[in-house]
C-alpha cells in the first residue's frame, strides 16, 4: 500500500520539495489550454522635468542593486540573530549550525531518520510573524523524519517523545536562499517550537495507513455519490439536454459563425466552477481569451464545443468521467462534476 499522509497544505513549507522553490513551468489552465497572464503596467512621467518632485526612473540596473542590496541586509540581519541568539542560556548549537533550547523534558523513544513521526509545531521569523501551525489546525501531523528540511531531521533524531524544543534554524538547514514560495523569504532564519508526540511503530504505521485510506475511499464515495445526484437533478430542468455521454449543456445564446471539429484550433473565453459554485479557472479574470486545440482538453470540452457556432454562449455540465475523472487535478477533487460558461470566440483552423 502506498503510504500516504494527512497534511494541511501550510507543510509544505516544511517538505523538501519545498526547499527546490517553485517551478517556472508554464501554469496551464484547468481546461488544458496555456494560459498567458500578461498583464503589464505602467507608471505616467510628469510632462514638466523641471518640477522637484520630478525623478528619472530607474533603470534596470539600479532596481537589481537595490535588490541586492535589501537581500543582504536581510542575510546579514539573520545571521546576526544567530549570533545573538546562541548566547542566550539554555541554547545548543550542534556542528551543523542547528540551535536548540529544551522546553519541555520526555523521557519516550528517540526516531532515526527513516521512523515516522508524530509532532505538533509552530513556526514563525525572527521578527516574531507566524507562518504556519498544527497548533492552530488542532491536530498534530505524522510524517517522515527524513522528508522534511534537515534541520528538523537532525533535531528530531535527538529527541525524545514527550520532548518540546525551540530550533533556531540557518537558512542552509531550511529553505536556503530560495525560501519557499511567498511564505518564506530567501536567507531566512527559522524559529520553530517542536513537540515530538510520537514515533510509529511499524505495527501503527500499517494501522494507520489502514485508517486513513478507508477515510479516503468514503469521502471519495460520498463526494461521487454527491456529485452524480447534482446531475441526476440538474437534468431535470428547462433548456438542460443530456448527451448519451452523459454531458449536459444548455445555450445562453446561439451563435451564427462556423462549427468546429474535433482536431480544430479555437479560441474561447470561459468560465469554470464547480457545484457549489467555486470557481477554480477563468480566461474573463485573465482579460484574453484562450486558444488551444479542441482534440486537446478534457472530453466534455471537445464533445460540446463542437456544438457551438462562432458567438455561441453554452453553458455545460460535464460529468467527472467526461473530465478528470476519480484522481482529479491540481485544483478539481477526484470524481467532480465541472460547470462551464463557454463562449466560442473563433474557429481558427
Amino acid at each position: 500500500m502506498k503510504l500516504s499522509f494527512k497534511v494541511a497544505a501550510t507543510i509544505a513549507a516544511l517538505s523538501l520539495a519545498a526547499c527546490s522553490g517553485e517551478s517556472d513551468e508554464e501554469k496551464k489552465s484547468d481546461t488544458g489550454s496555456n494560459s498567458a497572464e500578461q498583464a503589464e503596467t505602467q507608471s505616467e512621467i510628469a510632462p514638466d522635468i523641471t518640477k522637484e518632485s520630478a525623478a528619472a526612473p530607474q533603470t534596470d540596473e539600479q532596481k537589481a542593486i537595490d535588490t541586492m542590496s535589501e537581500r543582504e541586509a536581510f542575510r546579514a540581519e539573520n545571521l546576526a540573530y544567530l549570533e545573538e541568539n546562541k548566547a542566550k542560556e539554555g541554547v545548543q548549537v550542534t556542528e551543523s549550525g542547528l540551535q536548540y533550547r529544551v522546553l519541555q523534558s520526555g523521557d519516550g523513544k528517540t526516531p532515526a531518520a527513516s521512523d515516522v513521526v508524530t509532532f505538533h509545531y509552530s513556526g514563525r521569523l525572527i521578527d516574531g510573524s507566524e507562518f504556519d501551525s498544527s497548533y492552530e489546525r488542532g491536530e498534530p501531523l505524522t510524517y517522515p523524519a527524513n522528508r522534511l528540511i534537515p534541520g528538523w531531521t537532525e533535531a528530531l533524531q535527538m529527541m525524545k517523545e514527550g520532548d518540546k524544543w525551540e530550533l533556531t534554524i540557518p537558512s542552509d538547514l531550511g529553505y536556503g536562499e530560495h525560501g519557499a514560495g511567498d511564505v518564506i523569504p530567501g536567507d531566512a532564519t527559522l524559529v520553530f517550537d517542536v513537540e515530538l508526540v510520537k514515533v510509529l511503530t511499524e505495527a501503527e504505521l500499517e494501522d494507520l495507513q489502514a485508517k486513513m485510506q478507508a477515510e479516503a475511499e468514503a469521502k471519495a464515495a460520498a463526494h461521487k455519490a454527491e456529485q452524480l445526484a447534482w446531475l441526476e437533478e440538474n437534468a431535470k430542468k428547462d433548456g438542460v439536454v443530456t448527451l448519451e455521454s452523459g454531458l449536459q449543456y444548455r445555450v445562453i445564446s446561439e451563435g451564427t459563425g462556423a462549427s468546429p471539429e474535433e482536431t480544430s484550433m479555437v479560441t474561447v473565453h470561459y468560465k469554470g466552477t464547480m457545484i457549489d459554485g467555486t470557481q477554480f479557472d477563468s480566461s474573463y479574470d485573465r482579460g484574453e481569451p484562450a486558444s488551444f486545440p479542441l482534440d486537446g482538453v478534457i472530453k466534455g470540452w471537445t464533445e460540446g464545443v463542437q456544438l457551438m457556432k462562432e458567438g455561441a454562449k453554452y453553458e455545460f455540465y460535464i460529468p467527472y468521467n467526461l473530465a478528470y475523472g476519480e484522481r482529479g487535478s491540481r485544483s478539481i477533487p477526484p470524481y467532480s462534476t465541472l460547470i462551464f460558461i463557454v463562449e466560442l470566440k473563433s474557429v481558427d483552423s
